[in-house]
């Protein structure tokens, strides 16, 4: 047989699986707004979770006097906010250890947990854990990091929190292949350094977890450019890993998808990715006319291996925590274009 017909045969088994994916999942989206965070101006790269049953969202950057095209500087912020209700208002519940953006979070055992992250001068090796106890926010330190690390992304499978690739510095022309292991069940317990995915080193990538395995979408790699700052290179690989089993690729994913809500939400077996950046309008200009980041939602189908879209967000966000509370997922504030950023809460229920 030769190529051409092989090729035509792969490419008519391609679009037979796309269909097939597509057509066994319509999922009913239904999305609603929460309470405006008490920040006029909202803030990327937060820290958010439940504890005490309440939703918690702490840190994050924003432009506070301009935008970064009028020569604006970010600002990193260490406020924790706490939501008791849906229908409640937020309150400011105190502080985080320093300003502090751009690390990961996950809910676990009833407390939010806290890895990596940056400020202006410098990334950080700090884990920690915000309980909301007693009208008041408790902070207990974990295990450090290997190394400093932010943009780095990360789930819980059953009591173990991995977190994967990330940048080392601000000032990175690299990014990172690390691909840690914490033991959250175990209070002598350290990180542990695992074999990391076999593709290319990654940051802002979605994480998820579903039937006891870790799973890595997309994100960005960096390289040097020209002028010696970082050049993004835009992934669509998708990777499982297994205990005991290690890595597999998975089906690509149809577009690059990159700091979409993480740890993505998981729905009747497929994960969601929530928009994010896709890289389709890096170029855009002007900044100030941007028209914001794309809306499609990719569902990923952990049964047939393939993907398809599930309709579209309202409010597209990047660069923002996912959490699972009284039966929503919630996306907390985040960027809504290029400097921009929003203080809306928007959650979706999934029936």
């Amino acid at each position: 047989m030769n190529a051409i017909v092989l090729t035509k045969i792969g490419t008519i088994c391609a679009l037979q699986a796309a269909i097939s994916c597509a057509e066994g999942f319509r999922p009913t989206l239904h999305w609603s707004q929460l309470p405006l965070l008490p920040d006029k101006l909202g803030m990327a790269g937060s820290f958010a979770g439940v504890s005490g049953g309440a939703l918690v969202v702490a840190g994050g950057a924003n432009f506070p006097d301009k935008m970064p095209w009028e020569g604006g500087t970010k600002v990193w912020r260490d406020p924790v906010f706490v939501l008791d209700q849906p229908n409640g208002q937020w309150r400011h519940a105190g502080k985080l250890p320093r300003p502090l953006g751009y690390g990961m979070s996950v809910s676990h055992a009833d407390a939010v947990i806290c890895a990596g992250g940056s400020d202006a001068t410098r990334h950080y090796r700090e884990t920690f854990r915000l309980r909301w106890e007693n009208d008041a926010i408790q902070t207990e330190a974990l295990p450090l990091l290997p190394r400093p690390c932010a943009n780095l992304s990360g789930a819980v499978v059953g009591d173990t929190l991995y977190v994967a690739g990330g940048i080392e510095t601000p000032l990175a022309t690299n990014t990172m292949s690390a691909f840690w292991a914490l033991d959250l069940s175990d209070a002598k317990a350290q990180w542990r350094e695992l074999e990391p995915w076999p593709g290319p080193s990654r940051m802002l990538a979605i994480a998820a977890a579903q039937g006891g395995d870790f799973f890595l979408f997309g994100g960005v790699g960096l390289r040097g450019g020209p002028d010696g700052k970082p050049e993004r290179i835009w992934l669509r690989d998708a990777w499982r890993y297994r205990t005991g089993a290690g890595w597999t690729r998975l089906a690509d994913l149809p577009k690059p998808c990159v700091a979409a809500p993480s740890p993505a939400p998981v729905v009747k077996g497929r994960v969601l990715l929530l928009a994010g950046d896709d890289g389709s309008r890096v170029s855009f200009q002007p900044l100030d006319k941007h028209p914001g980041f794309p809306k499609t939602v990719l569902a990923y189908d952990f049964t047939r291996d393939c993907w398809s879209e599930a309709g579209e967000v309202p409010a597209p966000r990047a660069t923002l925590p996912c959490v699972e509370w009284r039966g929503m997922f919630v996306v907390p504030s985040g960027e809504a274009r290029p400097g921009v950023r929003s203080p809306e809460v928007w959650s979706m229920r999934a029936p």
